[in-house]
């Protein structure tokens, strides 16, 4: 059973200028993105800088409003909700952020940081002692750092500080923003492997959101690829990974390394830039940059079809059978 369905969700962020500031055009940040996710599931999003991952992730929780469509969990329509709602919402949606540093308050202690979201929702501050202790080694740390500030720990800490801030509330969905870009890759694996270790204790439902191809595939059970606003191929991750059909899907997957000095491996190498979100490409968005781009890719966008062979394998390409 779906506890999140995003249906046809795109949000354009205005540009403006000259001495008014008046609007100048849109930039299309998402653009039609459907998917649905599944209780206790993983949904990896990857993609270039740029392509709307984090836009969506924060589109889901309810930190930008959408342009159009809709954002549905547990059959409720965030936009349609009021501020009430929404807080009583934040319970089961928490979001974990790329940049421990940049979202931990340099002038709160640990305990005042964990201690806040539970005073939010109206619990008293003397009554969270307990609570709070038992959220901190939960996530692999010592009852002595409440009393510390986020300047003091490594990064690998100060991550460990976000994950307990948000589940903190026990929430069902967690939207992982390149949780693990901003850290050593020696600490990479271990807060990993606290995510996994947590969603099979606490039941959690990832959204991971990444551009490393190697990380998601060790985490997620689908993975849906995006380029300039598009999710462009939807499939499990071994088929992604073993059997990818879109050509940028492919160029991607070449890209990740190989610990293996034999492994004669063909590095697909995109040509030119990506576009600019404010002016995509008419048609399919990739068309500028694909060897296999045909009139009918400049001239009409493809659909985000079923494999007659797999149903679960979805792929945006008007010849993604033939695409080699």
């Amino acid at each position: 059973m779906a506890i999140l369905e995003v249906k046809n969700l795109k949000k354009y962020f205005p540009v403006t200028g000259g001495v008014f500031l008046r609007r100048t055009g849109w930039v299309h940040a998402l653009d039609d993105v459907s998917f649905s996710l599944n209780k206790g599931e993983t949904l990896g999003i990857v993609g270039e800088s740029g392509c709307g991952k984090t836009t969506l992730g924060r589109c889901i929780m309810g930190l930008y409003d959408p342009s159009q469509g809709q954002v549905v969990i547990k059959d409720q329509v965030v936009s349609q909700l009021n501020f009430l709602k929404r807080k009583k919402l934040a319970l089961n949606l928490q979001m974990i952020f790329q940049d421990p540093f940049e979202s931990l308050d340099p002038r709160q202690t640990v305990k005042e940081i964990l201690e806040e979201k539970y005073i939010i929702h109206g619990k008293k501050r003397g009554e969270l002692d307990s609570q709070i202790t038992r959220l901190i080694k939960k996530v692999g740390l010592l009852h002595d750092v409440l009393s510390k500030f986020p300047h003091e720990f490594s990064g690998g800490q100060r991550q460990r500080i976000g994950i307990a801030r948000a589940i903190s509330l026990e929430p069902e969905i967690l939207i992982c923003d390149e949780p693990v870009s901003a850290l050593d890759v020696s600490v990479q694996s271990k807060i990993l492997n606290l995510l996994l270790k947590l969603q099979q204790k606490m039941g959690l439902t990832y959204i991971f959101i990444s551009h490393d191809l190697s990380v998601v595939k060790h985490v997620s059970d689908r993975i849906a690829v995006m380029y300039l606003g598009k999710i462009v191929e939807l499939a499990n991750a071994d088929a992604i990974y073993n059997n990818g059909r879109h050509p940028y899907t492919k160029a991607l997957l070449s890209s990740i390394p190989r610990p293996d000095p034999t492994f004669a491996r063909h590095r697909i190498i995109l040509k030119g830039e990506v576009p600019s979100a404010e002016n995509p490409p008419f048609g399919c968005r990739f068309n500028t940059r694909c060897e296999q781009a045909q009139n009918i890719c400049r001239e009409k966008e493809p659909e985000l079809l079923k494999d007659k062979e797999d149903l679960n394998h979805l792929t945006a390409c008007h010849f993604f059978h033939t695409c080699e």
